[in-house]
């Protein structure tokens, strides 16, 4: 039987509903120090260079019709994808965690009947989202998504009917700093898009569509969270809806929300062990994924994301770097191999200068130089390597 290709629509309604996130809402709030204009033009080069890599990263997937972490065997051999599907694993495990503690805490400030009540009630839903599975959403996450856009509209009139401009943080946070919390986002869904792409019945199209529908919502929940910190004084975004008095329509927005962007972490987390382990089983993984964060929430507290973010930038920048060098201009397949030891090498390279930039005050971040410069130290690897070869 032909295995169900996923459509353009499809593919858009999956990356809208990654974007409309309380955690996007509350990364936005750190950027109030800079004013809304500066914050505004950090936003949006961020999001520029976040999502050109997540259209590049879609691309590969669904031209090799490989998961991500499939893809990454392309560059760094099959046992070498090993270590950075256990990366991805472990980051989708915390993704989890932080999404369903994020969204309780919110809920419980609307309606507090208790924030581990929430955490269960939010994590039964992401398991019963990946038990319908992804190509099965169908109606329902179109009813789930239209409901979302409507009222996120709802929750954006509401922020902007405030003529206040408080800035109500006097934390200091550079313009480069800025960019690089909002490089982050898109970044993190670098090692997931290809989970996604690689179905696609159109997959230019898929990733180009895919990319633009999270650029642009992605912003505006950036927007949404620094709008609110600036014009109402007020940083928690449940308080907002709370003094607004949309506490019911806020609380399906959290729910949602939620559940819509949480649902892609725990689900590809399973497609990332099928790619170690073949006979594994994507949505039963998924599911204990999301049990797992559904404890993790409830256990720990993960009030603040940005060292999280940043850690993921170290790793998964330099990752997509060589594949990108390897997959557009070496035109470079290391898949027979168990491992390509000089790819890894390189890669440990960009991390350490990833780590190395954070200390830098650059104005478009941290993850643009990284990334040109693992990128070149391929090509120039890979020619040095004809060249003795020819020899």
């Amino acid at each position: 039987m032909t295995e169900k290709k996923t459509s353009l629509y499809e593919n858009g309604l999956i990356w809208f509903g990654a974007a409309v996130s309380i955690a996007e809402i509350l990364t936005g709030t750190y950027f109030a120090p800079l004013g809304f204009s500066k914050g505004l033009l950090a936003v949006f080069i961020g999001h520029i260079i976040g999502c050109t890599l997540l259209f590049f990263s879609g691309v590969i997937g669904g031209k090799t019709g490989r998961s991500a972490m499939d893809a990454a065997k392309m560059s760094f051999g099959s046992r070498g994808s090993i270590l950075f599907a256990l990366l991805n694993i472990v980051q989708l495990v915390g993704w989890t965690a932080i999404m369903i503690f994020d969204g309780a805490v919110s809920a419980d400030s609307i309606w507090g009947i208790g924030m581990p009540i929430w955490c269960v009630v939010i994590g039964g839903l992401i398991v019963l989202w990946i038990a319908i599975g992804i190509k099965n959403l169908g109606k329902l996450n179109t009813v789930a998504m239209a409901a979302l856009f409507i009222l996120t509209i709802v929750l954006s009139i509401v922020v902007f009917a405030d003529g206040g401009t408080q800035i109500i943080s006097d934390e200091a946070m550079s313009f480069g700093a800025a960019v690089e919390l909002s490089v982050a986002m898109p970044l993190s869904w670098l090692p997931l898009i290809s989970d996604y792409t690689k179905d696609a019945e159109k997959p230019v199209k898929a990733s180009a569509v895919s990319a633009v529908i999270y650029g642009i919502v992605s912003c505006w929940m950036y927007i949404i969270g620094m709008a609110a910190t600036i014009f109402t004084g007020e940083s928690d975004i449940a308080q907002i809806i709370i003094k607004a008095g949309i506490g019911i329509i806020g609380l399906i927005i959290v729910i949602l929300s939620t559940v819509a962007t949480t649902f892609l972490d725990a689900y590809s987390a399973g497609v990332s062990a099928e790619s170690m382990f073949s006979k594994v089983s994507p949505k039963l993984v998924g599911i204990i994924v999301a049990v797992i964060g559904t404890f993790g929430a409830i256990l720990f507290p993960m009030d603040n994301i940005t060292d999280f973010l940043y850690l993921i930038g170290s790793v998964f920048a330099p990752m997509i770097a060589v594949q990108i060098a390897d997959f557009y201009v070496v035109s470079k397949d290391s898949s027979s191999k168990r491992l390509d030891i000089v790819n890894l090498v390189i890669w440990v390279i960009g991390f350490v200068i990833y780590r190395l930039l954070m200390n830098v005050d650059i104005p478009v971040g941290s993850t643009l130089p990284d990334m040109v410069i693992t990128f070149l130290l391929v090509i120039a690897v890979n020619k040095i390597r004809i060249g003795i070869r020819k020899k």
